[in-house]
């Protein structure tokens, strides 16, 4: 087992100070925001319309979490769309400190509900990307709040709150999720066998196959290509919020191997929901 995993509901170490963490850092930079209708760059979402889609992202999650089922798309980067626009459309609060209550509340809901998991028996939980564990479903709340947390930081023009140690916590669910967001018509007929190396030490493998994926925890003995990447970086450009040829020109990817070249393609190969 992995330094990133965990067994049974426990979270591993960091994962619940970093949840509660990003979900008041997010609340600072909506504080003092003074206008939530300012446009997000990157995004068709202002960012009162940003801010609401991620408290009730949040609120999704700590249902899951306390055993509800809930039906959010079916993992696909359209329906989860789809859905996103109908949860919008019903929820009308745009104001910054009630939704920054509302994230930091519903982030407490999703460890609480890990704090009475631990004193029961929690199985397997249906989310919008598949079936994981607790532990999993927290890496997926992070990692939904530090995409969304990154856009917001950008629309008021302060600084992010990703750094390597919460980015590294991420990675339970993003090598759980990657198999489900292969860009089929962008894999079709490769094969090619992938190191990924975050600095700082955490890495990965990602075998292709005829265009299907098979990632794993530990890195692959003979890859055709390296990628070693800055950790916010590698996030940044898996959410699709960083271009990978401006990333490789600023120096924060490097790559070797028998075939190097198959490097620029990587990120291609997956399209985030």
């Amino acid at each position: 087992m992995s330094a990133h995993q965990s067994s049974g509901n426990t979270l591993p170490p960091g994962l619940g100070d970093a949840i509660r963490g990003t979900a008041e850092d997010i609340a600072v930079l909506l504080c003092g925001a003074r206008d939530t209708s300012v446009p997000v760059p990157g995004l068709d979402w202002t960012l009162g319309e940003t801010a609401a889609h991620l408290a009730q992202a949040n609120q999704l999650m700590a249902e899951i979490a306390a055993g509800h089922v809930r039906g959010h798309g079916d993992g696909t980067p359209g329906s989860i769309a789809e859905a996103n626009a109908r949860a919008l459309a019903e929820f009308g609060e745009r104001g910054a400190e009630p939704l920054a209550a509302t994230i930091v509340a519903q982030a407490t809901a999703y460890l609480d509900a890990v704090e009475a998991a631990d004193r029961g028996a929690a199985g397997p939980l249906a989310t919008p990307m598949g079936t994981m564990d607790l532990p999993t479903l927290g890496a997926y709340l992070l990692t939904h709040m530090l995409g969304h947390g990154y856009d917001i930081a950008r629309a008021v023009g302060r600084p992010h709150m990703l750094d390597r140690r919460r980015v590294e916590l991420t990675l339970p669910f993003m090598l759980a999720a990657m198999p489900r967001v292969v860009d089929a018509g962008a894999a079709r007929g490769c094969n090619a066998r992938y190191t990924v190396r975050l600095w700082g030490g955490a890495r990965f493998g990602v075998e292709f196959t005829e265009g299907a994926a098979t990632v794993g925890e530990r890195p692959l003995d003979r890859p055709d290509c390296t990628i070693h990447i800055e950790p916010v970086t590698f996030l940044l450009m898996a959410l699709g919020r960083v271009d990978p040829r401006a990333a490789i020109a600023r120096g924060r990817v490097l790559t070797w191997g028998r075939k190097p070249w198959l490097a620029p393609r990587f990120p291609t190969l997956f399209k985030a929901p």
